[in-house]
């Protein structure tokens, strides 16, 4: 790239963060109360999105060849026991992830 398109290209990224930084707070003012269909997002989209995790990361599990799905299933039982316990979505993928990366490596 040319240092124009560079220039170009970092002034875009920095327009686009400052804008999904604060469109919320313009949309959305505090003395006004938040829309119904905000809140739903807000209370069904994280579901929703670890629900996809979870789909898009067995799409390619082949339970008759290779490892059958062990690595996987040891993984998704992590992720369950580390979310009931903490209760933090961000603390159960990287457990699931580190648990997953070490028995492939490692073990299978």
């Amino acid at each position: 790239m040319t240092l124009t398109e560079q220039i170009i290209t970092v002034v875009m990224v920095v327009l686009g963060t400052v804008l999904t930084r604060f469109l919320p707070f313009l949309l959305f003012p505090a003395g006004k109360p938040t829309p119904k269909y905000i809140q739903y997002l807000g209370k069904y989209l994280p579901s929703a999105v670890f629900g996809l995790l979870v789909i898009y990361s067995l799409k390619n599990v082949s339970l008759v060849s290779g490892s059958h799905g062990i690595p996987e299933l040891f993984s998704i039982a992590l992720v369950v026991g580390l979310h009931l316990w903490k209760r933090q979505m961000l603390l159960s993928i990287a457990g699931g992830t580190v648990c997953y990366m070490l028995l492939v490596q490692f073990v299978f």
